[in-house]
């Protein structure tokens, strides 16, 4: 089992944006996990799949139910992400192989009955970087009200040695949107949804 050295919650609320008060206030929250690297001092491991099943599942069974009661709740969520920062010692790949599975993403997509695929960010850096969770609609990518980004510092992680996972939400789009949506240029320029020209 992976030794989680702490946790972390992040909230903020948003009450003007833009000069203008915000109804309702702009929801996003954050819960990271400050945890072992479990690569760490093994040199290049060829085989991560037996360790990613062995606990990202974990993970997941710790880090979302916090999350829900932070954002109030399954319902509240309509926007979510995920990120992982691995510490100067680790592979960006030790990173990506603890949040890139379904073990740990469905998890949460599941509990938010979410349809869309988490957005993410993986990289390595040392203590106090910024962890940074993109977020999108838990239903509809093309919502551009909910293309959001949450970031938060943790001053002392991760460590060398450590993996910071993190899952992020958002309980309502920008206050205020009004870029449109994909789907107005789809129709507007007669593209698909890979902006392709439509041909008649």
């Amino acid at each position: 089992m992976l030794e989680v050295r702490k946790i972390v919650h992040h909230l903020e609320d948003v009450l003007i944006e833009g000069g203008k008060p915000a109804d309702p206030p702009w929801r996003m929250v954050a819960v990271a996990a400050v945890v072992s690297n479990p690569w760490a001092g093994q040199g290049f491991v060829e085989d991560l799949r037996s360790t990613i099943l062995a606990e990202a599942p974990g993970l997941g069974d710790i880090m979302v139910p916090r999350l829900l009661e932070l954002a109030g709740g399954a319902d509240a969520i309509e926007a979510y992400g995920k990120a992982a920062v691995v510490g100067v010692n680790g592979e960006i790949e030790h990173a990506s192989g603890l949040i890139h599975t379904l073990r740990f993403g469905n998890k949460y997509r599941e509990s938010v009955d979410g349809k869309t695929f988490l957005a993410f960010s993986n990289k390595r850096a040392g203590p106090g970087t910024a962890i940074t969770i993109p977020m999108m609609h838990k239903h509809d990518e093309g919502f551009r009200s909910h293309y959001l980004t949450v970031e938060f510092h943790i001053i002392d992680a991760p460590g060398a040695d450590e993996i910071v996972v993190a899952l992020g939400a958002a309980c309502n789009g920008r206050p205020h949107h009004r870029i449109g949506d994909r789907y107005q240029d789809m129709a507007d320029m007669q593209t698909d949804q890979t902006g392709r020209a439509i041909k008649e």
